[in-house]
């Protein structure tokens, strides 16, 4: 006899959408609002961005949220869509493995089935990125809190090799070797943008490859013909949804004119897609 687990199927639904040549494009949300818009359009699954989740909660991104107020806003996103929602958790609001463990268990209790985990230090007076071998342990650690609970939550190694300037492609080609062998289901190398790096990186990767795209980036449609299973745009669409704001209201404050108003969602729309539930 077997006992249903709605997370367990939708965490399984989450992996098979993992496809080379056929990504996974996550078009990344920060609040209710925009998870709706982004499963409204027709996206997958959601991604939340660290980086817009903070700043919607009033703190800077790189490790500065606490786990309890992050992942209440997951929860909250979780719930407001049908589609699988996978949280990008930083380097796992966490001090250690078992803070890592803890971080797992939390997510999927707010009901997300996959996460991101990167490898940035952002304390003052550490190297850029966490020791190879440290790391491996935190993978390791998400992994086994995961499968404890009978959910194959998709973990997403991300390296920050490119974003840090902390190596290149063998440097990152290594640490993904051993974060998979530690139980990740993804590599995420942002930074690359070029053909060639993209290639040896699909290349020389026994997993699939995560890419953050955006403007000068190569379409989808090439990052596909490469190899790549999976696009992101991280803070991108959370940064121009800012850019909005900061110039709309210094056209009203300065001219006195609403260009920079015009094109906006229509209220009757935006209000029945945020009426669903």
């Amino acid at each position: 006899m077997t006992t249903e687990n709605p997370l367990r199927d939708r965490a399984l639904a989450f992996r098979s959408l993992h496809v080379q040549a056929g990504p996974l494009v996550l078009p990344n949300a920060w609040d209710i609002a925009s998870a709706r818009i982004v499963e409204d359009a027709g996206a997958a699954a959601v991604a939340t961005t660290s980086a817009g989740l903070s700043w919607a909660l009033g703190a800077a991104d790189g490790d500065r949220l606490d786990r309890d107020r992050a992942l209440a806003a997951v929860a909250d996103i979780a719930a407001a869509v049908d589609v699988p929602v996978s949280a990008d958790v930083e380097s796992g609001y966490a001090q250690d493995a078992a803070g890592v463990a803890d971080t797992i268990r939390a997510v999927l209790a707010a009901g997300a089935v996959g996460v991101n985990i990167e490898d940035a230090l952002y304390e003052a007076g550490e190297g850029p990125l966490r020791p190879i071998g440290e790391q491996a342990e935190w993978i390791a650690a998400a992994r086994e809190a995961a499968d404890a609970e009978g959910v194959p939550l998709f973990v997403n190694a991300r390296i920050d090799t490119f974003l840090r300037g902390a190596g290149g492609v063998d440097a990152t080609l290594e640490r993904a070797a051993a974060f998979l062998a530690a139980g990740a289901d993804g590599i995420f190398v942002p930074g690359p943008t070029d053909p060639e790096t993209v290639e040896l990186l699909v290349d020389g990767i026994d997993g699939p490859l995560n890419v953050m795209a955006g403007p000068g980036a190569l379409p989808i449609p090439e990052l596909a013909a490469l190899g790549v299973a999976r696009v992101s745009v991280g803070s991108a669409v959370a940064q121009s949804a800012h850019a909005l704001v900061h110039r709309a209201t210094r056209e009203l404050l300065g001219a006195g004119t609403y260009g920079a108003l015009e094109g906006g969602l229509d209220y009757g729309e935006l209000n029945k897609l945020l009426a669903l539930r």
